[in-house]
């Protein structure tokens, strides 16, 4: 494989358009930038309230997962391969310039936020716009946003957006697992050997080790670094997460009202997290 640098051959939010129609043979991203296109989806990258990364994994790999992941882009007529290839821990839940205390400080904020976690925020009258990585930092120093969500510490870290603002929310609700895909033009990929395809699968399964790994292992520091450049690290309120929650279950009910597939997938992963809680409401301390 050839890599490119983000927006060289095509831009963050035409990837997906790009590999189906053959203009490029291979994307990375995450199918949330796909919920204008797709309302599903968003449910395969970042869930709030969703699944830690050893649980999301469960569901793609010996859940149904992966088989309605590939569905999704079949029956809505791309033609691409998709695989699994990084999954990162929460995220933070935002990057805010003044203290956010209650529901009220969100109203008629301008803020960046990406996938199910920005409609609910939509639903809190907060204006939510979405933009690729790069297009985030000068958005913010303009003042066409307020406010923004990204990453982890660590990539949040390097976008700098410690300079602009200084209050940084946890716990990610909104995120706390997010998953990378990897779509393949589908000739290509049909055209790849058996051993090709082994190498290609193989090797985005060691990604998603070492994406958990190194990320899991590097954000108390980023923290730290951050709190050094006066950078106030906030916990939300337990009636902040729970009107996040309360409105996350009716976007949800929504969004399955209005999308049979949507409806399908998030029926699927409920009772797939109702089997699983089982096993984890006994085995790890909450």
């Amino acid at each position: 494989m050839k890599i490119y640098d983000p927006g060289a051959l095509v831009g963050a939010l035409e990837i997906l358009d790009a590999v189906s129609g053959g203009k490029v043979d291979a994307g990375y991203g995450a199918s949330g930038f796909w919920a204008g296109k797709i309302p599903a989806a968003p449910l395969f990258s970042a869930i709030p309230f969703g699944p830690d990364s050893a649980e999301f994994m469960a569901w793609l790999y010996h859940g149904n997962g992966l088989e309605l992941y590939q569905e999704m882009y079949d029956q809505s007529g791309f033609e691409v391969k998709v695989l699994v290839c990084s999954i990162i821990p929460p995220e933070t839940s935002g990057w805010f310039a003044q203290e956010i205390k209650s529901p009220a400080d969100l109203k008629n904020l301008k803020m960046r936020f990406f996938g199910l976690g920005g409609t609910v925020m939509e639903k809190l009258d907060v204006s939510v716009t979405v933009l690729p990585g790069a297009e985030i930092f000068p958005a913010l120093e303009k003042g066409v946003i307020d406010a923004t969500e990204y990453a982890l510490p660590s990539i949040d870290e390097n976008q700098g957006f410690h300079k602009l603002v200084k209050y940084n929310y946890f716990p990610g609700w909104h995120q706390q697992s997010t998953t990378f895909e990897l779509i393949l033009n589908q000739r290509v990929w049909d055209n790849l050997s058996s051993t090709q395809q082994a190498q290609i699968e193989s090797v985005c399964k060691a990604g998603i080790v070492h994406s958990i790994a190194y990320s899991e292992a590097t954000q108390a520091a980023a923290i730290r670094r951050n709190q050094e450049r006066g950078v106030h690290i906030k916990q939300w309120s337990p009636e902040m997460l729970a009107l996040f929650e309360t409105t996350w279950e009716k976007v949800a009910k929504e969004q399955s009202t209005q999308d049979p597939f949507f409806k399908k997938v998030w029926s699927d992963l409920k009772s797939f997290r109702a089997d699983y809680a089982t096993w984890g409401d006994r085995a790890y301390i909450r």
